[in-house]
């Protein structure tokens, strides 16, 4: 049985059982995010900054601003907290919230859209992506 990463206490908060290189995996993902936000030249920015859903929001600028806005927050609010051993419900979500756009991020920048791709992949890239899924995966067990 692996390890649990994060684990909610009686009192309502989230522990964070990572080790210093956890945090350091976090807090480089998090701060990419952040500096692709206002970077037009990162492969990620096209990815943090494109619409989710094009049908529904596109030409809306209001929506994508205020989208814009949230992950932003999120993205600071993780940056903020990554060093604490404990999370309140939304610190938790801005972690989530915000290891899922990196992974977002880091598949599309890869071109990791079908099994083919994935199969073909750079090591180093499918580690990156695997850890990003168990730290996403373990947070949202708890949250």
């Amino acid at each position: 049985m692996a390890p649990r990463l994060f684990i909610r206490r009686r009192d309502g908060r989230i522990e964070v059982r990572l080790n210093e290189a956890g945090r350091d995996v976090v807090r480089t993902v998090v701060r990419r995010v952040v500096a692709a936000e206002n970077d037009i030249d990162d492969e990620w920015n096209t990815t943090l900054n494109g619409p989710i859903d094009p049908s529904r929001d596109q030409d809306d600028p209001l929506l994508t601003l205020a989208r814009q806005h949230d992950m932003s927050s999120n993205a600071e609010l993780a940056l903020m907290t990554v060093d604490e051993p404990f999370l309140n419900d939304g610190e938790a979500w801005a972690w989530l919230s915000t290891l899922q756009v990196a992974l977002r991020a880091t598949a599309s920048a890869h071109g990791l859209v079908n099994d083919e791709r994935i199969t073909g992949a750079d090591e180093a890239v499918l580690g990156e992506v695997q850890v990003l899924q168990s730290l996403l995966f373990s947070l949202a067990d708890v949250v």
